[in-house]
């Protein structure tokens, strides 16, 4: 048994780094080159050497690391492999890797690389891979997912919470009330909805935004969020941290979120289901929830570019200044949501993929 240090710091990986270098990387600097595949292959490789329980079907809820131990499960021991995708992993990766600081030039393509194959890998052994929605679903065939093994199967949220809300005493009711429920990270562009929500608030001054979600994943952008409410005086806009939101959505009158990069969100399906309209960046399935897909329920909120601080803007003013569009919106939501994303038919719809499973003769 060889220790992962002695594996990493070792003749035969430094050769098998060298002969990548000069084969594809001599433009760069080894030493770089080979401290980048030394911190690459140290969580593959602790991802190989965990001790897996024997099971008839493994789930994994992404590709990447997880789909890696699904794949090394389904040689191991025969079973079925289901790969359930909410958002595209290596999208969303290689995303992050563009904007990182901490790699740099051809390192972040040889990341995105990595992830890319590590997905190829999970889509190659499972029987069955899942989706949101259509895009993603296409999204996944365009990574080399085969398309006969792929399926949609779209969030679900439990209605019942969301009935008999009330409004907290702390949302004045002259106060038309904004909600983003959301974590305060780079992703969801807070900063944008901070600056469109200023500039909203000089046409309708009645506007206050709570930022519902914690705080505490990228405490340096939270900072920043924090520091540019107060440069930008926005006594209106609360963060509240990490909370119960089914509390503050009987106060609030539709919903926000600026986001680059979504997959499904559920915070626009639970607004729906407290017959919110919701404001969206056209990422993910935003689009699909807020126009609809296949159905004719009708609009159920307003979409914008990314970072287009006066599109969204616009759209708080425009959904503030007119109630009863805003009434009609929500009910339309409310309808789209009963009828395609209660947690009920994501139940229903993942028993049935298990049977399947157990009653084919693999």
């Amino acid at each position: 048994e060889i220790s992962l240090n002695e594996l990493l710091m070792g003749e035969d990986f430094f050769r098998a780094v060298q002969e990548c270098y000069t084969v594809r990387y001599a433009g760069a600097v080894f030493s770089d080159f080979l401290w980048t595949m030394r911190s690459m292959y140290l969580p593959l490789f602790l991802t190989l050497g965990m001790r897996l329980p024997r099971a008839d079907v493994y789930h994994c809820v992404a590709t990447g690391y997880a789909g890696v131990l699904g794949s090394m499960a389904k040689r191991r021991f025969g079973c079925r492999l289901l790969i359930s995708e909410h958002g595209i992993y290596t999208r969303e990766r290689e995303e992050e890797l563009i904007r990182a600081d901490w790699v740099s030039g051809i390192y972040k393509n040889i990341w995105i690389e990595q992830f890319k194959k590590m997905s190829k890998l999970a889509y190659d052994r499972a029987d069955l891979v899942t989706s949101l929605y259509a895009h993603a679903r296409e999204l996944q065939i365009e990574l080399g997912c085969p398309a006969d093994k792929t399926s949609i199967t779209p969030n679900g949220i439990d209605p019942a919470r969301f009935t008999g809300l009330k409004r907290p005493e702390a949302m004045e009711p002259d106060m038309v009330h904004i909600g983003a429920v959301l974590r305060v990270t780079p992703i969801k562009d807070v900063k944008t909805m901070i600056r469109a929500f200023a500039y909203a608030k000089r046409d309708v001054p009645n506007l206050k935004l709570w930022i519902m979600g914690p705080t505490d994943e990228d405490e340096e952008y939270a900072r920043e969020c924090f520091d540019l409410v107060e440069l930008m005086e926005l006594p209106d806009v609360v963060f509240t941290g990490r909370v119960n939101v089914t509390e503050y959505l009987g106060g609030l009158d539709f919903t926000i979120l600026t986001s680059i990069s979504e997959g499904q969100p559920l915070t626009i399906l639970e607004g729906y289901a407290a017959k919110l309209p919701a404001i969206a960046t056209d990422v993910g399935n935003c689009r699909g929830l807020l126009y609809g897909e296949n159905d004719d329920f009708g609009e159920s909120g307003i979409l914008t570019h990314i970072m287009n601080v006066k599109e969204i803007a616009d759209a708080m003013v425009n959904l503030a200044r007119h109630p009863v569009r805003r009434k009609q919106m929500g009910e339309n939501g409310y309808r789209r949501v009963m009828a395609k994303y209660k947690i009920s038919d994501m139940q229903q719809t993942y028993r049935k993929i298990y049977e399947m499973f157990e009653n084919i003769d693999w």
